[in-house]
């Protein structure tokens, strides 16, 4: 390939926001651990920020649009009787569009810790790999360089029944910044987590990127830039109500 290479995908740059009764704030949580890389730049996270903790945090740090409206679905059917639906109550086929973005997997927790096997492969996720992944154990299908940034992500979600999100900053084979944002969803027939879905979203502030083969693994680690636990306000928000200081985006 020559010449200047091509974007893959965009996400709109220009956005104008409007505020309900307040002024738009982001919280904390992205004063303190999510920089956003500047055009041009590379961005510069120090050593002992590589390793977070996972924070507690309500449904307001996700940020994508589309994983705010899977979160509210998984919150609906949670507070019925505040616990964690089942997999067939969150009717797959609803999903359109985000399936390309979706992984879904199964677990087994007669093991320490319990394993996750991949049941379906997000044409992204399987991009951004390089390969497909379905039927295999999940800590295997992403390597030993990158399951010990992937899977305490997925540990914190079974271990405490609740959904995680994180953020990660990795660089595409052009060296662009490009934020890995995750979404797990736990869901169970009882009491253990049986089932996860994983909401996976790629975006990049400088406007292109290139997904393929971005979690490599070997020269280009992801940084992680935020974990947490959706652990408060854990209760359904009907379509068209809006909180104080809430901002509504429009592309």
């Amino acid at each position: 390939m020559s010449g200047t290479p091509q974007p893959k995908f965009r996400r709109a740059r220009s956005r104008r926001k409007a505020i309900v009764n307040a002024v738009a704030r982001r919280g904390p949580i992205f004063t303190e651990n999510f920089a956003s890389p500047s055009q041009g730049s590379r961005v510069c996270i120090e050593p002992d920020r590589t390793k977070l903790d996972f924070v507690s945090v309500n449904p307001s740090v996700v940020k994508s649009i589309k994983q705010r409206d899977l979160l509210n679905t998984w919150l609906r059917l949670y507070a019925r009787d505040n616990r964690m639906p089942a997999i067939t109550e969150y009717q797959r086929e609803r999903l359109g569009e985000e399936l390309p973005d979706l992984v879904f997997y199964s677990v087994d927790g007669t093991h320490e810790p319990p394993r996750l096997t991949i049941q379906s492969d997000g044409t992204r996720m399987s991009t951004a790999y390089g390969r497909n992944g379905k039927g295999r154990l999940l800590d295997e299908y992403v390597g030993p360089h990158l399951a010990p940034l992937v899977m305490p992500a997925y540990h914190a979600c079974l271990k405490r029944r609740l959904p995680v999100y994180t953020i990660s900053h990795v660089e595409d084979i052009y060296r662009r910044i490009v934020a890995y944002e995750r979404l797990l969803l736990p869901f169970s027939k009882g009491d253990a987590v049986t089932d996860v879905i994983a909401s996976l979203k790629t975006i990049s502030e400088d406007g292109g990127f290139e997904i393929k083969n971005l979690m490599r693994g070997d020269d280009a680690m992801p940084v992680p830039v935020l974990r947490s636990v959706i652990d408060r306000d854990l209760f359904y928000r009907p379509a068209g109500r809006f909180a104080v200081g809430d901002a509504i985006e429009f592309s």
